[in-house]
């Protein structure tokens, strides 16, 4: 006697075209990968990939796509941070020249003296503060 398997036939189901170009577009960027997906949605990787080869917009299938050594938002975080590091020490710099400025002020007020324009020459022997 031969015994008869009982085939359970699963449900066809039919994604909208709209669902499809969510899905894709979630891929572009990169909200999921192909994989979480067909996970989600119970369908297999190969039938997303169709969907992406067919609605997306830059995904194509036989396309080569170059990579360079750093991707392009790795190498603007970098730049990022680096202008943050130059920009420190522009401050730095800038709270430093004003430190200098105020103690030729300071210094020209005690000697009696214009050291902007005495800048090269030599002191005196006698170049202590004037007596007045």
């Amino acid at each position: 006697m031969r015994t008869q398997k009982k085939e359970i036939l699963s449900p066809i189901r039919v994604f909208s075209v709209k669902v499809k170009r969510t899905v894709v577009k979630d891929i572009e960027d990169g909200k999921c990968s192909v994989l979480q997906a067909s996970r989600e949605l119970g369908v297999s990787k190969q039938t997303i990939y169709k969907w992406v080869y067919k609605f997306s917009r830059h995904l194509q299938k036989n396309r080569i796509m170059v990579v360079e050594d750093q991707s392009e938002a790795y190498r603007s975080g970098e730049l990022e941070k680096r202008i943050k590091e130059l920009e420190a020490a522009l401050g730095r710099k800038s709270l430093e020249l004003d430190y200098y400025k105020i103690l030729m002020e300071v210094a020209e007020e005690e000697l009696k003296i214009d050291l902007k324009k005495n800048f090269g020459q030599k002191a005196s022997k006698d170049s202590g503060p004037k007596k007045e």
